[in-house]
């Protein structure tokens, strides 16, 4: 705006130069041209005709002025016929205030208008320089230089500007004297030689003469008293404006304000010019209504860089420059790297870009609903994210402490469900929990003592299967789909029954990074299959996190905000020894959180059912041995059956071999008895004792 108005007092400028050098060369040829002198009247009579047909961006339809000039033209028509002895008078009283203010008024403007050119060109440069203080190899010798260099390019461009500013406005006062000074000293010489012929100059045109030269004085009176006020205006913003004179001026003096749903200032932006190269431009940004505006040096008007509702916005690291931030479209399919000038400008643009997303501008005090949303996150939560308490309170606890009763509680982020009113705040996130907003693996946490495992141990994965000597766990799963996420933090919850659990833990993490000023956000790959849910890094390929599937006993999308999801992990282990805990993750996607719950609910059938299916293999494994089992039983019967059948028919036939030895015995024993009977006593107990 600023720019705008200096340039239509610009555009004034050049006009009244142009009509100045006009009327200056009208009345030289009056001076020069004494033969001619009745026709330079006549054009200069002419030339004040047309004052009222001239376009004068500023003060072009003074009508007071008009009459005045047009009463005068009609004077000086009267007058066209002058003589040569008019030209010492002329020189005097006519040419000199109209080339006093050409030679010196106008010259003026046009010199300060360089100065202040360049004056402007410098702080850019300067500027310029600023921006490109390395963030890593930072000299303070030459940091002190730059800064300087920067405090004393904005005051010299400051000061130019206050003075050329100074001197367009009193070009205003000075363009009437300018106009009625060498018409009035034209006049009173006229007067002067045409005494004796007064009866042509009437006691009324001499009293409308008299009311010119008080007016006139009248005039540079006011300019000398404007100009004594703009001196003194100069001096007052000179010692007020001091400190903004820095690059980065001291937060304590100049906080943030974080309500604000308005933004303008300069940035520079960063733009890609090949592969790995970049550039980066200084342009005005502002935002208008939910969309941001850029618009460059010279632009009538600006242009859509981006559409900001329900974007997101977050802090990068750049390669060597300071408060750069990302905003995101809110379908991932646009995003701009932007840096600010200062800690200060940086922390309101993230704030008021954040708020705009959330449509916080449509009501009729946005900013008095952005400073209440920002105090019940205050109210509702005070979250702790540090690493060295999230690792002590994952430690087992020595004494159980008592429960902490909460006194109030507020909605969930999405639309209040029934659900959660009926359910208190308490049975949903254990009181004094503290937030961890960086990755931090369950299995360092829950051991930190033990060894990582050969499949948690940094190695590089391969979302899409691996080839190798070693086969990887997941390349027998059916199911690989890859989204893009950011990590926003987690928290140990006390229940993993209703979806309402991720709902509260996504209000309390999302107030605690905006009342703590965590912005930062750690992108990963999510690589879902039917065995786990790994987080790689999109850059080294390294599995950051590994959560089984099992394990994932809920997962949930925001109510409203779809590109927000989180799913409950239970893990053993935790604040109190034997005990399972439960640890809800929440993570932000493009747009795509309702697509990865999908695919973590098909990833758990598709799981389910081959634990069904391993389960029907292994009792049918189970009854094919027990038959096996009953076969070799059987089989064994057999062979114990058939082997005393054969034990049978040696007993048979043993026992027919005896029989007949035994018939043959009988005979012998029967012819014997009967010799014995032959033989008589002594011939038996001799036949006994050789038996």
């Amino acid at each position: 705006q600023t720019r705008s108005l200096l340039g239509v007092f610009e555009e004034d400028a050049a006009a009244i130069s142009n009509y100045i050098n006009q009327l200056f060369q009208a009345m030289h040829r009056i001076y020069d041209a004494q033969n001619e002198l009745s026709a330079a009247t006549h054009l200069t009579s002419k030339l004040l005709k047309e004052y009222e047909k001239q376009r004068f961006p500023l003060g072009g339809d003074d009508e007071v002025m008009t009459s005045t000039l047009q009463q005068f033209a009609k004077v000086i028509d009267e007058l066209s016929s002058c003589h040569a002895v008019l030209s010492t008078q002329l020189a005097d009283a006519m040419m000199f205030p109209i080339t006093q203010f050409k030679e010196r008024d106008l010259k003026e403007i046009l010199t300060l208008k360089e100065v202040f050119q360049i004056a402007s060109n410098d702080h850019d440069a300067a500027i310029t320089r600023y921006s490109r203080l390395s963030k890593r190899r930072e000299n303070e010798k030459i940091k002190a230089e730059v800064t300087e260099d920067v405090y004393t390019s904005r005051k010299k461009q400051h000061q130019t500007m206050m003075h050329y500013f100074c001197a367009l406005n009193s070009l205003q006062y000075k363009k009437k004297i300018s106009l009625l000074e060498p018409l009035l000293g034209y006049m009173q010489a006229q007067i002067s030689f045409f005494k004796m012929g007064s009866e042509n100059l009437t006691e009324q045109l001499e009293e409308f003469l008299t009311n010119i030269g008080t007016s006139v004085q009248n005039v540079r009176r006011e300019m000398d008293c404007e100009v004594e006020n703009m001196q003194q205006t100069i001096e007052d913003l000179e010692v007020a404006s001091d400190p903004l004179y820095l690059p980065d001026p001291d937060p304590t003096k100049f906080p943030a304000h974080r309500n604000l749903t308005r933004k303008a200032g300069y940035l520079n932006a960063r733009n890609k010019t090949g592969l790995v190269s970049s550039s980066w431009e200084r342009q005005f940004y502002f935002t208008q209504g939910g969309n941001l505006m850029s618009q460059a040096r010279g632009d009538v008007a600006g242009g859509l860089v981006m559409d900001i509702d329900n974007c997101s916005v977050m802090a990068v690291d750049c390669e060597d420059r300071r408060y750069c931030f990302q905003i995101t479209s809110f379908d991932g399919k646009k995003s701009s790297i932007l840096q600010a000038e200062s800690k200060k400008d940086y922390e309101e643009w993230i704030c008021t870009i954040n708020n705009i997303s959330k449509q916080i501008y449509l009501s009729e005090n946005p900013e008095e609903i952005a400073a209440r949303v920002n105090q019940s996150a205050l109210e509702a939560v005070t979250p702790s994210p540090s690493f060295q308490q999230r690792h002590e309170s994952m430690r087992p606890a020595v004494q159980s402490r008592p429960p902490a009763a909460r006194t109030s509680s507020t909605g969930s982020l999405g639309s209040d469900s029934a659900a959660l009113s009926a359910l208190s705040l308490d049975s949903l996130v254990a009181p004094d929990t503290p937030i961890q907003f960086d990755i931090i693996s369950p299995v360092s946490e829950d051991l930190p003592g033990q060894a990582k495992s050969a499949g948690q141990s940094g190695r590089r994965t391969n979302p899409f299967g691996e080839s190798g000597g070693s086969k990887p766990e997941t390349e027998d799963s059916i199911l690989h789909q890859l989204f893009i996420v950011r990590f926003l933090g987690s928290m140990e919850v006390k229940s993993d029954e209703s979806p309402d659990v991720v709902y509260e833990t996504m209000r309390q993490i999302l107030a605690a990074r905006a009342i703590h000023n965590v912005f930062r956000m750690t992108e990963s790959h999510l690589l879902v299959t039917c065995d786990c849910l790994k987080l790689i890094d999109p850059q080294t390929q390294v599995t950051r996190l590994r959560f089984p599937l099992p394990n994932v006993v809920l997962y949930a999308t925001h109510q409203e905000n779809k590109r927000l999801f989180g799913f409950v992990l239970r893990t053993s282990g935790g604040r109190v020894e034997s005990r399972q805990t439960s640890i809800c993750y929440i993570f932000e996607s493009n747009n795509e959180g309702e697509k990865i719950c999908d695919s973590v609910g098909l990833a758990k059938q598709i799981a389910f059912h081959a634990e069904l299916d391993r389960k029907a293999s292994e009792k049918q494994k189970e009854i094919d041995r027990v038959k096996e089992k009953q076969q070799k039983e059987l089989n064994k019967q057999k062979q114990i059956e058939k082997d005393l059948e054969e034990q049978s028919r040696l007993i048979a036939a043993s026992s027919r071999s005896n029989q007949s030895s035994a018939e043959g015995q009988f005979v012998v024993l029967s012819s014997s008895q009967s010799e014995d009977s032959d033989l008589g006593e002594d011939g038996k107990k001799k036949r006994e004792s050789e038996a």
